[in-house]
């Protein structure tokens, strides 16, 4: 006789519908990955209802209620908000290039949707990113003026497996960090999306959420990957968009609720970190700001990532941590 009693009819429920909440999700977050993989392409609504499996009938109302707007809102959004960041990275591509890159067929267009999402033309907008980023640099110089700024990792000349060193050192008299260039290949990750602020909620979704099923599938001795996919300072804070990744073998299966992308190879300025999560922001602003214009090279529209080695530390008491912060870069 079994000593655990049936399940009941209402338990079976309850994990029926969590489980199709979690498969939802996945075939969600497959759409987000395609909607940022072809902004320049006409995103219809039959097409993108093929990628999730769903009917085209149901699709809207489902990506309503899973989004919290529309489809052609959310497609308007991140166009905007996409060219927000390529204007601030790219400061000599031309505006119409910008426009078609992320979808408009005309600068007119462009110009008359960028000022109504952002207040300001996007020639105006262009000029005073230096300003914006001024701010989030300035606040992460005082906060480290209390504290250690020559921490480092422990291995600063550990090398993810693949890596290959350029050899080129861009540290200067005016920027404290050391920066490398490196060409990398590219890494095969299985992800959990956490959607919403960035900050400590990340690190919630670290500890409660990613920790349990890496524990569970045998990956919490694999190198972790974390991939910030939108800007706080464009994209508001409950519709930010992280996948916390971890690298995994070629026959590797995701299952529910994880999914499977490749982070792609190429040149990145990649630095060593150590610090909280208000410290890591402050780190990709001083880098885009002051070093990035002083390197001679240019932002790739790639995924930025930090890179966590397996025998990364984490200090829980003070909230700090160590990885590589891999900023995606070309000539």
């Amino acid at each position: 006789m079994s000593r655990h009693p049936a399940p009941s009819a209402d338990e079976d429920a309850r994990r029926g519908a969590r489980a199709n909440t979690v498969a939802y999700a996945q075939r969600m977050n497959r759409v987000l990955d395609y909607v940022d993989a072809h902004l320049d392409a006409d995103l219809d609504l039959p097409s993108l209802a093929a990628v999730a499996c769903f009917s085209p009938f149901h699709f809207h109302r489902l990506f309503m209620a899973w989004m919290g707007e529309t489809l052609g809102d959310y497609l308007r959004r991140r166009r905007l908000e996409a060219a927000a960041v390529r204007l601030a990275a790219h400061p000599a591509l031309p505006v119409l290039d910008v426009a078609v890159s992320v979808g408009f067929g005309s600068g007119e267009a462009f110009a008359r949707a960028f000022k109504l999402r952002f207040g300001e033309t996007p020639t105006a907008w262009r000029q005073r990113s230096p300003q914006r980023w001024a701010a989030d640099v300035q606040a992460m110089r005082r906060r480290r003026q209390d504290g250690n700024p020559d921490q480092a990792l422990r291995n600063p000349d550990q090398l993810a497996h693949g890596r290959v060193a350029d050899d080129r050192d861009f540290t200067t008299p005016e920027f404290s960090m050391k920066v490398m260039i490196e060409t990398l290949p590219p890494a095969r990750m299985a992800y959990l999306r956490h959607i919403g602020p960035y900050g400590q909620p990340v690190s919630q979704f670290w500890l409660q959420t990613v920790r349990p099923w890496l524990i569970a599938n045998g990956l919490e001795q694999a190198p972790r990957y974390g991939v910030g996919l939108d800007d706080p300072c464009i994209t508001a804070s409950d519709k930010c968009r992280y996948d916390a990744g971890v690298a995994i073998p070629d026959d590797f299966v995701a299952r529910n609720p994880a999914g499977i992308q490749t982070l792609p190879g190429g040149r990145y300025a990649i630095t060593d970190f150590e610090g909280s999560v208000d410290d890591i922001a402050a780190t990709y602003t001083e880098l885009l700001r002051d070093w990035l214009p002083a390197s001679g090279l240019q932002a790739d529209d790639r995924p930025f990532y930090e890179y966590y080695p397996a025998d990364a530390r984490y200090d829980a008491e003070k909230g700090t941590f160590q990885c590589r912060i891999c900023l995606a870069v070309r000539s």
